[in-house]
C-alpha cells in the first residue's frame, strides 16, 4: 500500500507539473490590438459582430475580398495584399473569433452564417459585387457564396479549398472534435502549435519564429479558441458538386503539389465541376501558397484579378 501511495503521489506530481506546463490563458486584447491593429477604425460592426477589417488601396478600383482558413488571420495574405493593393480594393477579414476580430455573439459558426456575414459586410462597404479570394476553411466560405449569390461575385480563386468529404468529414454529419483538439482551450503552448502548423508546409523554413509567434497570438485573443472549437464542431459538409455548378464567376484554383492539409487531387473535383475553371500549381508547395511562395503564386493571380472579365 505504502509503494501504491507513493506512486500516486509521483503521478500526481508529474501530472501538475505537466498541466502546469501546458497550460496558456489567453492574452490580453489590448496588448494584442496594439501589436497587430492598424487603426482603430479596422474594427466596425457587422451583422451583428466585432469585425477585423482592413481595406487598402483605391476605394474606386474593383474589390477582393480575402478569407483566411482555419486558425489564421488577415495577415496570412499580407505578401498578396501589398502586391495587389495599387489596382485594386484589396479587403483582408478575420473571420469572427479569429485575429482580433470578437466571437460571434450569436455562437452561430455554421456556413451560412459566414454568407450572411459576408453579405452585410458588402452593404456597409458599399459594394454591389466584388471577386472573392480564400484558402482552406474560406475557400469553402469563398465557394459557397460564390453558388449561392453569383450576381454579387466578380471572380474567384480558391487557395487549396475545403470542401470535399474526407477522414472524419462527412457529408450531412456533425464532427466530432477529437478531445486532443478540444484541450487547446486550455493547453496551447507555442511549441506544440508549430508542430501542429508542420503539415501545412512543405518547406519548413517558412515556419519562422515571428510566423509560428503571430499564429499562437492570434489563437490566444480571447474567446478565440471557443470560437475555432464551435466553427470545427458546427461544419456540417454538404455535397459540393450541385453548388459549384451555380458558379458562374470566372474561377482561379491555386494549389501546392505537396499540400498535407487537402490533397492536391482534390483540384480535379473542381475543376470538372466549375464551368470555366483554370488551375495553376506549385511544386515543393504546402497547403499555403501565398505564405510559403507568395513571389511565385502571386502573378498569375494578380494577372487573373486584372484581366478583363468575359461578358456575361
Amino acid at each position: 500500500m505504502k509503494i501504491i501511495y507513493i506512486v500516486l503521489i509521483c503521478v500526481g506530481v508529474l501530472f501538475t507539473t505537466a498541466l502546469c506546463w501546458l497550460w496558456t490563458p489567453d492574452k490580453d486584447r489590448a496588448e494584442l490590438e496594439r501589436q497587430y491593429l492598424n487603426a482603430p477604425s479596422d474594427m466596425i460592426d457587422v451583422a451583428g459582430t466585432r469585425l477585423h477589417v482592413r481595406d487598402s488601396g483605391p476605394k474606386t478600383a474593383p474589390a477582393v475580398i480575402f478569407l483566411h482558413g482555419f486558425g489564421a488571420s488577415l495577415q496570412t495574405w499580407e505578401p498578396w495584399a501589398n502586391a495587389l493593393a495599387k489596382d485594386l480594393r484589396v479587403i483582408r477579414i478575420d473571420l469572427p473569433g479569429s485575429g482580433l476580430s470578437l466571437p460571434d455573439p450569436t455562437g452561430d459558426y455554421t456556413d451560412k452564417r459566414s454568407l450572411q456575414i459576408i453579405n452585410a459586410l458588402m452593404d456597409k462597404l458599399g459594394l454591389t459585387r466584388a471577386s472573392l479570394v480564400g484558402n482552406s476553411i474560406g475557400g469553402r466560405i469563398a465557394w459557397t457564396f460564390a453558388g449561392t449569390y453569383p450576381a454579387r461575385v466578380d471572380k474567384l480563386v480558391l487557395v487549396s479549398p475545403d470542401g470535399y468529404a474526407s477522414q472524419g468529414f462527412e457529408y450531412g454529419k456533425t464532427p466530432e472534435v477529437p478531445m486532443m483538439v478540444k484541450l487547446m482551450s486550455v493547453a496551447l503552448p507555442k511549441p506544440l502549435l508549430t508542430m501542429s502548423l508542420k503539415p501545412a508546409y512543405a518547406k519548413p523554413e517558412t515556419i519562422t519564429d515571428e510566423l509560428a509567434t503571430r499564429y499562437h497570438d492570434m489563437m490566444l485573443a480571447p474567446g478565440s479558441r471557443g470560437a475555432l472549437l464551435a466553427r470545427m464542431a458546427q461544419t456540417v459538409l454538404v455535397d459540393p458538386i450541385p453548388i459549384l455548378q451555380k458558379i458562374t464567376a470566372p474561377t482561379l484554383l491555386v494549389w501546392g503539389e505537396q499540400d498535407g492539409m487537402i490533397p492536391f487531387a482534390n483540384s480535379n473535383d473542381y475543376l470538372k465541376a466549375i464551368a470555366g475553371s483554370q488551375r495553376v500549381s506549385f511544386k515543393g508547395v504546402g497547403h499555403l501558397p501565398h505564405e510559403e511562395a507568395p513571389e511565385a503564386s502571386i502573378s498569375p493571380v494578380r494577372n487573373f484579378l486584372l484581366a478583363p472579365a468575359p461578358a456575361r
